[in-house]
């Protein structure tokens, strides 16, 4: 049924959680404020940065981007490599190429920086699109982000489409473009979020995700 899979990339491909959350330690401490529980920053995996530092702590817009840019002098250097992809990750990736699938990246990550875990793990060659956000904000919600992952992967059809993902922000998106989305357990969603957002099912392994193929 489907020809096109798009992969989220933090809590899909790679466990990114100890590089976002050294990051985000790095600016909350730029404002005093310190998080001794590394858990209680897995929230910020996911949605867009800006979206989790107003919500999570009251920063009014113009402290928001600034505390982006205390994150990304982190995470630039350091935290991006603080990753690992999961295991079996990349045995499904083989196993979607070997059938004739068409794979892409879609993340509200900054495109510049994805195209870099991508790289640096060496999975560039089972993707023929790495879709991200723009370091300017452009691009900022899920759903903007899957647009411009169709039209740069020339995909016509939306019903061929699947979106796969962990958080519900994934979902949504996919929902607003008018695709399906399976939700992954293995990240840092939870089923019941995931099934409140709308998840057209539901892998509880990564080698679930190939039960969708």
């Amino acid at each position: 049924m489907y020809q096109f899979y798009f992969f989220d990339l933090d809590g899909t491909i790679t466990d990114s959680s100890l590089g976002i959350t050294n990051s985000v330690r790095y600016a909350l401490a730029k404002y005093g404020i310190e998080e001794p529980d590394r858990k209680k920053l897995y929230r910020f995996i996911g949605p867009p940065l800006t979206e989790s530092f107003r919500e999570f702590y009251g920063f009014p817009e113009e402290q928001c981007q600034e505390a982006i840019r205390y994150y990304r002098e982190y995470y630039r250097e350091k935290g991006i490599y603080e990753n690992q992809v999961y295991d079996g990750l990349e045995e499904v990736l083989k196993k979607l190429k070997e059938a004739g699938k068409q794979l892409v990246v879609a993340t509200s990550k900054p495109e510049v920086f994805a195209r870099e875990i991508i790289r640096y793990f060496h999975l560039d060659s089972y993707f023929s699109y790495v879709a991200g956000m723009e370091l300017d904000g452009g691009r900022g919600t899920k759903a903007e982000v899957i647009e411009y992952a169709i039209r740069s992967c020339g995909a016509e059809d939306r019903r061929e489409i699947l979106m796969i993902g962990d958080r519900k922000h994934d979902v949504i998106g996919a929902r607003q473009a008018g695709i399906d989305c399976v939700g992954v357990l293995y990240g840092f969603g939870s089923e019941e979020e995931l099934k409140e957002a709308g998840a057209a099912g539901i892998a509880a392994s990564v080698e679930d995700i190939l039960k969708y193929a």
